[in-house]
């Protein structure tokens, strides 16, 4: 069933829980996180990321996004990840996305704050809810960029936040406090006491970016913190790319429909066991 961001995220806390947003560039992604959610009984976020156009035209998977969502047996939120402009939000909204990220965090802080609430004025108006970013993840929603010198030069500063949210009025915020996107290339340096520092500040739904490769014990303990919402993609698309690359090392040839079967059934696996870590699932 289409939900709402506000609506899966309080499901999700109501049971100590935070809801896993995945992003579905593909048939076999999309098909492998609804079913995962809907073995478990959990609510999900599907999303498609900006940077992600190039392998699935949003005016092309949006819809299938929107019906897959509607189908569901569990709450789904379809949801714009790190929409990098104005335009691609709004063409978000039209197809029917419950909520949309409008990401301007390597802008300034003004510059920001102006862009944002531009956005949520105009999500709001057609009832769809937003998420913006306060703070930066050294690497993009991609995986280009360099890890920053110095992580926390990039971490949120929590005395912005209530000024930002009144400014902007976006009804999730994501936090900066140490992970970046894609696999990492060291060990990252977290600092969870933002996310506490943060919380003082606001009862929205705080995100948490980045999320691939953290320990479950890690996740854990964000979540009790205060995080109700991880964006998690890279080792769930890995595990998709790892399952075909082995089946064509066991076959010269086939179907190709194969090599989609069994990145599907990977890439389940892996939300499986995911969504069990982010739900307290034994």
């Amino acid at each position: 069933m289409l939900a709402t961001l506000k609506e899966v995220c309080e499901l999700a806390k109501s049971k100590n829980a935070a809801v896993g947003s995945f992003n579905t560039p593909n048939t076999e992604s999309l098909w492998a996180v609804i079913d995962a959610a809907e073995k478990l009984n959990v609510p999900v976020i599907i999303a498609h990321a900006q940077c992600h156009d190039y392998a699935a035209p949003l005016d092309k998977i949006a819809p299938l996004m929107v019906a897959a969502a509607k189908n569901a047996k569990v709450p789904v939120c379809v949801h714009l990840d790190h929409g990098e402009d104005f335009d691609y939000c709004k063409r978000a909204i039209e197809h029917g996305f419950t909520s949309v990220m409008i990401d301007y965090s390597t802008l300034s802080y003004e510059e920001n704050v102006k862009g944002t609430a531009e956005v949520t004025k105009y999500a709001h108006e057609r009832g769809v809810e937003v998420e913006a970013e306060l703070g930066a993840l050294p690497a993009r929603e991609d995986g280009s960029g360099e890890t920053a010198s110095d992580p926390s030069a990039l971490y949120t500063k929590p005395s912005l936040v209530p000024d930002f949210l009144e400014r902007t009025g976006v009804d999730a915020l994501a936090i900066a406090f140490g992970t970046a996107h894609g696999i990492y290339k060291s060990t990252p340096v977290l600092n969870l006491d933002i996310i506490d520092a943060v919380k003082k500040q606001t009862d929205i739904p705080l995100v948490m970016h980045g999320g691939s490769g953290i320990s479950h014990e890690v996740y854990r303990d964000v979540i009790r913190r205060g995080i109700d919402k991880i964006n998690y993609y890279t080792y769930m698309s890995y595990a998709g790319y790892a399952a075909a690359k082995a089946l064509t090392g066991e076959k010269a040839e086939g179907y190709y429909h194969d090599l989609a079967m069994d990145a599907e059934k990977a890439m389940y696996e892996n939300v499986l066991e995911t969504l069990k870590v982010f739900s307290g699932i034994d």
